[in-house]
């Protein structure tokens, strides 16, 4: 569907009253088009969806927790990824609460509006660490440190590696790696060997005298290593552990969450800011950096079209629930005011009205 003007679809909207509205990331020539070969696609915002419901353990959180947490992944990706590392201006990145359970980052501009399908990936492949070459990071560097005679005469020189750190002035994930390894590091020094092994699961079958020397030698040269940019004040072995560490253990945990599939869409149906989402009740806000800090959707996303009135529910487990500064106590058949019930009933939280048998209908 099309609208060729924001009258048109607000009379739309007020007509229909949809439990979900949607429309399209991307821009066409004609819209209205019915084939989609006939639209002329233009291009497309780049949008970046996290949903709380990729969160590890998210099955065992309140929604106001996995809320929390959620809000902290989409900080992290709009100040660490696409501001910081990827340069888009606070400007271009335009922010929204999605009405259930997660957040929207909708990146316009120019710059962006033609890539393809390939080239969103790669963005996507870039803030999740997916295909990280952790020799490009830590590179290897090979000097000479002597002669080696061999039995036959011949001689050839004696080959020290070591690995060589990002220097502080670089960025991206260099910059990222090199302050996680520091951090590790002194992780190290501080901890032994089981808790380390507890830490970084990918060393549990290192041996607990490697572990302890790459302690000692880390409380010896450690501020050594970061000021000349090198492991080569550690042993081998030392090193390995460490490569192993930051490869298999730290960089998956630096990376940003993104819902995959969603990025690399060119034709994306998203949902429509200022409507309102069916399984909540709550409306899709859009939203600054500075209000995304503290936004909290239980207080700054229920819509005025709902009143304080009672309504009547049964709920489905026993909960407590802050909304619109109101503390709930909810269990068994109880009134909460409209605002709640529509969330609580949307979320099946609870069903409506009581359904005890002892009560009767009047005219029984």
């Amino acid at each position: 569907m099309g609208f060729t003007n924001p009258e048109d679809l607000h009379a739309y909207m007020y007509s229909q009253v949809p439990s979900h509205s949607y429309y399209s990331t991307a821009y066409y020539r004609h819209p209205k088009h019915p084939l989609m070969a006939d639209k002329e696609w233009l291009g497309a915002e780049l949008i970046f969806d996290l949903d709380a419901d990729h969160l590890e353990n998210a099955d065992q959180m309140t929604y106001a927790e996995m809320m929390i947490q959620i809000r902290g992944e989409m900080i992290s990706l709009v100040d660490d990824f696409l501001i910081g590392d990827l340069g888009f201006r606070e400007d271009q990145i335009h922010l929204c609460f999605s009405g259930g359970r997660g957040y929207h980052a909708h990146v316009r501009s120019p710059e962006i509006f033609s890539l393809g399908t390939h080239e969103r990936r790669e963005l996507v492949d870039y803030i999740t660490c997916q295909g990280l070459d952790i020799d490009r990071v830590f590179p290897i560097q090979e000097d000479p440190i002597g002669v080696t005679v061999l039995a036959n005469g011949t001689s050839r020189p004696k080959i020290h590696k070591y690995r060589l750190l990002p220097s502080p002035e670089q960025g991206g994930w260099r910059r990222r790696m090199r302050n996680a390894l520091k951090e590790t590091c002194a992780f190290i020094e501080e901890n032994d060997p089981k808790t380390i092994r507890k830490t970084y699961p990918s060393i549990k079958g290192s041996k607990n005298s490697s572990i302890y020397k790459l302690s000692e030698d880390l409380k010896s040269f450690g501020e050594l290593i970061f000021q000349k940019n090198s492991m080569g004040e550690l042993q081998n072995f030392e090193q390995d552990i460490l490569i192993k560490i930051m490869s298999e253990d730290v960089s998956h945990r630096l990376a940003g969450e993104v819902d995959k599939p969603v990025t690399p869409d060119i034709k994306r149906l998203i949902r429509l800011p200022g409507s309102l989402h069916g399984k909540t009740g709550l409306r899709v806000v859009p939203i600054t950096r500075e209000q995304l800090t503290e936004f909290d959707p239980l207080q700054y996303a229920v819509p005025d079209v709902y009143t304080d009135s009672p309504v009547k529910i049964t709920m489905h487990s026993r909960m407590e629930l802050k909304i619109l500064d109101q503390n709930l106590n909810l269990e068994g058949e109880t009134e909460v005011p409209e605002y709640a019930a529509a969330f609580l009933i949307g979320r099946k939280y609870a069903d409506f009205g009581w359904t005890s048998e002892n009560i009767r209908h009047p005219l029984l």
